[in-house]
């Protein structure tokens, strides 16, 4: 499949871009039949960043499917740890994760990643939320570490690089990247250009670009031209595949079922 980044990471340095015929644009088309065929080739030990924030922006129908799909002994990004016992909770509990990378780990409904990490089934890496997204930002923006004052003086500082800077104490963190990331989207079109609602937002974009792959749902496909350019958030060149879903209600409110 026709790829821009390919072409431009192979150019040589300091050469303009040859200009691409129109036909090859025509011809991208990130649109998956399914969500197993979306998610074909996962490897064992791969690094997955979910988005979500809570059951906001949860892609839980691609999760079902990394679930069907098999892959395991997964390291899951995420901002919490599952809530009750679908989306993430059911990846947990299927005892496809090794490791989940997180900020909000335990709330009311999080008893299967209790059950689990207590019983030491399952490894935790606590990460403060403003570091975990931009952990993920700078993985997307190619930046090899960056300093942060959160957590200096807390076990979660623990073993790393520290440095004062201006006369505050910072923390070396390092990106996160993906192998694949999982996010919910609103719309999007055939060239994998998307956009959100509302706080389903949240880690989608910084995620989009911080995988190898991205695979993403949407609840409407719409025609090369529709979505105005300027409204969309996460470019199809982070985007790799994307699966249309229908619009159901979910444990924390969601789509409400007509009446």
């Amino acid at each position: 499949m026709f790829d821009i980044r390919t072409i431009s990471q192979s150019f040589p340095k300091g050469k303009h871009l040859p200009i691409i015929p129109e036909k090859a644009f025509r011809m991208i088309n990130k649109l998956a039949d399914s969500v197993a065929q979306a998610l074909a080739g996962v490897q064992d030990g791969a690094t997955v960043l979910i988005g979500g924030f809570g059951t906001a922006g949860i892609p839980g129908e691609l999760i079902d499917g990394l679930i069907a799909q098999g892959a395991r002994d997964l390291t899951v990004v995420n901002n919490n740890a599952g809530n009750g016992e679908q989306g993430l909770a059911a990846l947990l509990q299927a005892g496809r994760v090794r490791k989940i990378i997180c900020s909000f780990p335990r709330q009311v409904d999080s008893q299967v990643f209790d059950g689990l990490y207590r019983a030491g089934k399952l490894e935790l890496e606590l990460v403060p939320q403003g570091t975990l997204a931009e952990r993920l930002r700078a993985a997307g923006a190619g930046i090899g570490a960056f300093f942060c004052p959160t957590a200096y003086g807390t076990e979660l500082a623990a073993g790393k690089e520290t440095r004062e800077i201006n006369g505050r104490h910072h923390v070396l963190e390092y990106p996160i990247h993906g192998d694949l990331a999982l996010i919910k989207a609103e719309r999007g079109d055939r060239w994998g250009n998307l956009t959100y609602r509302m706080s389903a937002r949240n880690f989608g974009p910084v995620m989009a670009a911080a995988a190898k792959k991205t695979v993403a749902t949407v609840h409407e496909v719409v025609e090369l031209g529709t979505l105005d350019p300027e409204a969309i958030v996460t470019p199809g060149i982070y985007v790799s595949q994307i699966v249309r879903i229908d619009r159901v209600a979910t444990q924390g409110g969601g789509f409400k079922k007509s009446a």
